[in-house]
């Protein structure tokens, strides 16, 4: 074998590509559009080499027209399940023994197909099956999963590079191997990017992987599984296997090879994941990985020194982008008194601006939430919210599920601070405001800081430097994302690592070098030239 140490220049992020009405690339994606819309597929379970068509179906619907099908997922049962971690065992020893140059090309590769020819058909599948505009779609299943790739190989790359010192006649070397069984990886419904992150981020380390997309969002997922077989990724490194949530953990998560769970949804499921492991945790051949990214209640904290536009903006476009369905959306904020009578205003200039609308509609703002079940949880919080003497509605509350699942923009005024939606995670475009006395800073940053138990971002807004200063201090904990005079949403791959703790996640900060160590098992090997042949210590002479 000829051998080289290879090196890849740093990445750059991708840029993100600017629709306007009137662009030819805005026709063209229209016509994309259009033609998955009409034509629905099969979206079969992926195990090794075979396409399993079960019959066991989900449709797969626009969240924004919910009566339009775009095909039928096959769901996996557990059998199938049990055929998917056979298949991800047998191609293991192949895929660890691959020279990592390789692998790597893998991935590198399907980020240059997904940024080329796939680009359309991609933001296309984002758009219709996750109910995304043409610039939510463009950051998520464009730019960030081809961040992830590009930088994630990066990162391994500098991993692989560290190496201990040596000593006169010693040679010690790290080893950076694959984790010994294989990667459970559990995707959520609001981010194809996080989806295809979780099982290629191992792989590319030379894990192989268990793959549970979600099946509210299912298409885009199951495009970007084409673009790595284009690539040239092998049979049975990352098997496809949408499924109910309850067969996989019973299934795969409860299997003893298992040696890593890949995870990003709710606080609940991976309370429960955890669980699970750790009451079975003298059945794994060794201790699991698990790392997750879970729920928030993300804020928005204004100084009296705070600009009023731009503290607006981060409220409207923290809160309301992709109708609140992200991890790090803006859903409670803490307004000073002397600053609310102007910030009221704008946001009532503003709100009756962002109509809810179909993505084909480049001007709506947002769109539909995902299914009926979310439309379903945030209805009864706006039901509670109007029935409350505690709180006002401001803005916003109407729904509408005759078409689609729209939810309008809300915002709702507490009375006080501990008000239910509040401190609850909502997932939906509802963003809560409490009011403070100026002089009562101190005592409303501690609210700010242990009114939930979730720390995955937040944000403050001030101009004074030693109020930034201060407020940064006091909210040190509170989110593992923090953004100063900026909405807090949006982190970039390889710029703002992303991740929380306490109830938030492990914070292994996706796309960056902390989470792609979790993925490897470190061996250290010491190659003495010369060895010893004295049995006395010198101080015994």
């Amino acid at each position: 074998m000829y051998e080289g140490f290879f090196h890849f220049e740093k990445p750059v992020n991708e840029p993100v590509k600017s629709y306007r009405e009137n662009d030819p690339a805005w026709k063209e994606l229209r016509e994309e559009i259009d033609r998955q819309a009409s034509h629905p597929i099969e979206i079969p379970c992926v195990i090794g080499s075979k396409r399993l068509y079960t019959g066991n179906t989900l449709p797969v619907t626009e969240p924004h027209r919910h009566n339009s099908v775009l095909g039928h997922v096959h769901l996996a049962g557990p059998e199938e399940l049990r055929q998917a971690v056979e298949a991800a065992m047998a191609a293991k020893a192949s895929w660890e023994a691959m020279p990592w140059h390789h692998r790597v090309s893998v991935f590198l590769t399907a980020a240059d197909l997904l940024t080329g020819p796939f680009r359309k058909k991609m933001t296309a599948a984002c758009m219709l099956d996750q109910s995304k505009n043409v610039y939510e779609a463009e950051i998520d299943v464009i730019c960030e999963l081809a961040d992830f790739l590009r930088f994630n190989a990066y990162r391994l790359e500098e991993i692989y590079a560290e190496q201990p010192a040596n000593t006169r006649g010693v040679w010690n070397r790290a080893e950076y191997r694959p984790l010994e069984g294989f990667v459970a990886a559990l995707a959520p419904f609001n981010f194809a990017s996080i989806s295809g992150n979780l099982p290629s981020a191992p792989a590319m380390a030379g894990n192989v992987a268990v793959w549970k997309p979600s099946s509210s969002a299912v298409l885009a997922s199951y495009y970007f599984l084409e673009i790595l077989e284009q690539a040239g990724l092998p049979a049975g490194v990352l098997n496809f296997v949408p499924s109910r949530g309850g067969d996989f953990g019973r299934v795969v998560v409860a299997d003893p090879r298992m040696s890593g769970f890949h995870f990003t949804g709710s606080t609940q499921v991976f309370n429960q994941i955890w669980s699970q492991v750790g009451q079975n945790i003298g059945r794994y051949h060794s201790y699991p990985r698990l790392v997750g990214e879970t729920g928030g209640k993300d804020f928005v904290f204004a100084h009296p020194s705070a600009q009023t536009d731009a503290l607006v903006s981060g409220l409207v476009r923290g809160a309301f982008a992709f109708c609140g369905q992200k991890c790090s959306a803006a859903s409670r904020a803490y307004l000073p008194a002397s600053l609310w009578p102007e910030v009221r205003e704008k946001l009532h200039r503003i709100l009756p601006t962002l109509r809810p609308g179909d993505v084909r509609d480049i001007h709506a703002f947002c769109n539909a939430v995902i299914d009926r079940k979310s439309f379903d949880k945030i209805r009864e919080y706006l039901d509670y919210a109007q029935a409350s003497p505690d709180c006002e509605i401001l803005e916003g509350v109407r729904t509408d599920d005759s078409v689609g699942y729209f939810v309008e923009p809300t915002v709702i005024l507490a009375k006080k601070p501990d008000f239910r939606t509040m401190v609850e995670e909502i997932f939906g475009p509802v963003l809560t405001l409490y009011v403070y006395e100026d002089e009562r800073l101190e005592e409303t940053l501690r609210l700010c800081d242990q009114s939930t138990g979730y720390a995955l971002s937040g944000s403050l807004y001030a101009s004074d430097r030693a109020a930034i200063a201060q407020l940064e201090q006091a909210l040190a904990h509170s989110a593992g994302n923090f953004y100063i005079n900026d909405k807090p949403t949006g982190a970039v791959v390889n710029q703002q690592p992303f991740g929380g703790a306490r109830r938030s996640g492990t914070n292994d900060k996706a796309g960056s070098r902390l989470n792609m160590l979790r993925w490897l098992s470190v061996r250290t090997v010491k190659e003495n030239r010369v060895p010893d042949t004295e049995v006395w210590y010198p101080h015994m002479e």
